[in-house]
């Protein structure tokens, strides 16, 4: 999860507004400070912190990019369940960031931290999501093999096993729940 610091890098330290988060699920010290390049529309960001004023501890980042009408945001982990079950008992739509643009979770720092940097220098930027995989020795080197026999990058493998993957689970969710006791 990105830090206080690391926020206040990306927006340059210029904050804009500020409030006390009007959630209870992160607690009775949750804050927020957003900061807004001032411009509605094409050109126009801004980026959201939620963080407790007591320990720094970061619950939430957001930027919304007004030009290509697209929200990114992360939370922490360990407050998702929270932040979704206090959306639904308000009976809010969690996933709307605004009109009829939904939020892309993200999971990699790193991920959030390019789109949000080229957002603000309002470059082209990727919207693919970095998913964080975690495998060991042995089913590295497999998968590594198994590229290389497919004239294929390890990332190149990956990126399609994930989207056949995706497309089996929307194809048949039940089977795919049955071949891979999901």
């Amino acid at each position: 999860m990105l830090s206080m610091k690391e926020f206040m890098e990306l927006v340059d330290h210029r904050i804009t507004e500020g409030s006390d988060y009007g959630w209870q699920c992160f607690g009775p010290n949750s804050y927020q400070l957003s900061s807004w390049n001032g411009v509605h529309g094409t050109g126009g960001w801004s980026a959201n912190i939620v963080f407790s004023t007591k320990s720094q501890k970061v619950y939430c980042v957001e930027v919304c990019d007004y030009t290509n009408d697209r929200a990114y945001r992360m939370i922490n982990p360990d407050y998702v369940k929270k932040h979704d079950k206090e959306a639904q008992s308000r009976d809010v739509n969690l996933n709307q960031a605004w009109d009829d643009v939904d939020y892309v979770d993200l999971e990699v720092d790193d991920d959030f931290m390019q789109k949000f940097l080229a957002i603000k220098a309002g470059t082209e930027y990727d919207t693919r999501v970095l998913v964080p995989v975690d495998f060991t020795d042995e089913e590295l080197l497999t998968y590594m093999k198994a590229a290389h026999e497919r004239d294929m990058t390890f990332n190149e493998f990956v990126v399609q096993a994930l989207t056949e993957a995706i497309q089996a689970y929307r194809a048949d969710p039940e089977a795919f729940g049955q071949r891979y006791n999901y």
